[in-house]
């Protein structure tokens, strides 16, 4: 299948043949089972996580080959139009999966653990990758190619940016047991690594530092290398002053996300997934 997709990536046909989208069909049944990804771990990387580009150009070439269709329930009332290759993500009861009614969304091409909550309105788009357990609250995105841990919690607002261009760029990482607050943003790549905390109102890109107080560190973004939050980092919203020039004169500070202390029991208490609302 590999070998495939990469031919039709970069050779685009005239025209697309059955036998392409059938190739096509296959590639997304087996992102929708999890049987690819396009991003897994791999403990021979420096972060922890390497890209599966050919994954990413799966995606693309079926942007490419899709024609517009409508895909309105009710033209009238809510007109849909989108690519026909993907349509919105199907489930059944033995999914598994709660999609409490309201206005959710959830596309074709990624794979949805069981166990998964979806508050409405809530946005999962194609591509990604969602572990078991994990609660999407109202109103959060999971962008396109984004890989999700499981029993996560993506409070509400929260957007966890996606990625498809360029095809080597690593996406969002967020592994197991990790909290998203309220109206945080996770983009660029940005790896946030097993049972971490971002406090509401956390952004996360590549051309912000996070200060670490609690070990004396400062984290950032290279050329090679994403931003990674340590595990158990408990982050918060923060501030840094800037040393020189009309910024100091005038009293400016940044914002910048700080790492207050790692987690122990008290920030366990008070971060615990609620059973009884899965």
């Amino acid at each position: 299948m590999r070998a495939e997709i990469e031919r039709l990536f970069e050779e685009k046909p005239p025209k697309y043949t059955e036998r392409d989208f059938a190739l096509f069909q296959r590639f997304k049944d087996a992102l929708n089972g999890g049987a690819v990804r396009a991003a897994e771990p791999d403990a021979s990387a420096s972060s922890g996580w390497r890209v599966n580009e050919w994954v990413k150009k799966g995606v693309l070439v079926g942007f490419r080959m899709g024609a517009v269709v409508d895909m309105s329930i009710d033209r009238s009332r809510q007109p849909m139009f989108d690519k026909a290759t993907w349509p919105v993500k199907q489930f059944t009861p033995e999914s598994g999966v709660r999609i409490v009614p309201g206005g959710s969304s959830i596309r074709d091409g990624c794979y949805i653990g069981k166990g998964v909550t979806c508050m409405p309105p809530m946005y999962i788009n194609t591509g990604t990758w969602v572990g078991e357990g994990t609660m999407v609250d109202s109103h959060a995105l999971i962008g396109s190619c984004a890989q999700v841990g499981r029993n996560c919690h993506v409070s509400a607002a929260a957007q966890i940016g996606g990625v498809l261009e360029p095809v080597g760029a690593l996406p969002v990482i967020v592994e197991d047991d990790v909290l998203i607050g309220g109206n945080c943003g996770v983009y660029e790549g940005s790896i946030v690594k097993t049972r971490a905390v971002l406090g509401s109102g956390v952004i996360l890109t590549r051309s912000t530092p996070v200060y670490d107080v609690a070990r004396g560190e400062i984290y950032s973004a290279t050329e090679e290398q994403p931003l990674v939050i340590p595990e158990d980092a408990v982050v918060v919203a923060g501030s840094r002053a800037i040393t020189r020039g009309r910024g100091k004169e005038w009293g400016i500070s940044l914002y910048t996300p700080v790492i207050v202390k790692y987690r122990d029991s008290k920030t366990d208490a008070r971060v615990q997934l609620e059973d009884l609302l899965r």
